[in-house]
């Protein structure tokens, strides 16, 4: 990233990072390359001013239009996982958002593709990742459970936001041999799914049970 790690923080907030690395361990996050990327970037930049203290708490923000950025304890869990079987080359992320799991995505992996359906936060989240150095990251304004089909297929495939099935599409530009991060279900209850392509067809782990925004067909 080409803005220093502690631009706009004081000694403070370095610590509440090193707090919440930290707690990130004691939750069981074990891989060090992920824990790195999520104290690189900076994430108070990815939220609200006025939440900027709020920043390194272990908890989920609003960003406006139903949205929110995710725990980062999610955000760990969720990257650790599409990391599991080595690092992937291409990743497909369905839901920009604020632009943070992006941002955890570009310090791991070469090629980033990223698709987000709300425009005022596509176009927040490309200025801010642009403003950070982020290089290796795509971005389209687009439906996310179309995918990306030009760019695929893709080494790994990350959902930010839970359907209730997981949309054939993205099945489809999954690599074989590659795994898919999804939250699925209803509002009552959704599970984190680790989906995996083989030769064979799809396997399905269940990671964690979870809370996200549902994914929405059609644009805003």
């Amino acid at each position: 990233m080409r803005k220093t790690d502690t631009q706009g923080i004081g000694m403070t907030s370095l610590r509440t990072r090193e707090r919440l690395i930290q707690r990130l361990r004691e939750e069981g996050i074990a891989d060090e390359r992920v824990l790195e990327a999520i104290r690189k970037v900076p994430r108070h930049l990815f939220i609200d001013e006025a939440l900027a203290s709020r920043a390194y708490e272990d908890t989920a923000l609003p960003i406006g239009y139903g949205q929110t950025i995710s725990q980062p304890f999610i955000v760990a869990k969720m990257t650790e996982a599409l990391l599991s079987d080595g690092p992937p080359h291409k990743v497909l992320e369905v839901g920009t958002g604020s632009g943070y799991q992006t941002a955890v995505l570009s310090q791991l992996v070469p090629e980033v593709y990223t698709v987000e359906r709300i425009e005022p936060l596509f176009k927040l989240a490309r200025k801010r990742l642009r403003e950070l150095g982020c290089r290796n990251v795509r971005f389209k304004l687009s439906d996310g459970s179309w995918g990306w089909a030009e760019h695929a297929p893709f080494d790994a495939v990350i959902v930010t936001a839970a359907p209730n099935e997981i949309p054939q599409p993205l099945l489809e530009q999954l690599a074989v041999g590659g795994r898919m991060v999804i939250p699925v279900g209803g509002a009552s209850m959704q599970e984190l799914l680790q989906v995996r392509r083989t030769e064979q067809g799809y396997t399905h782990e269940r990671l964690e049970l979870v809370n996200f925004v549902p994914l929405v067909v059609g644009r805003v």
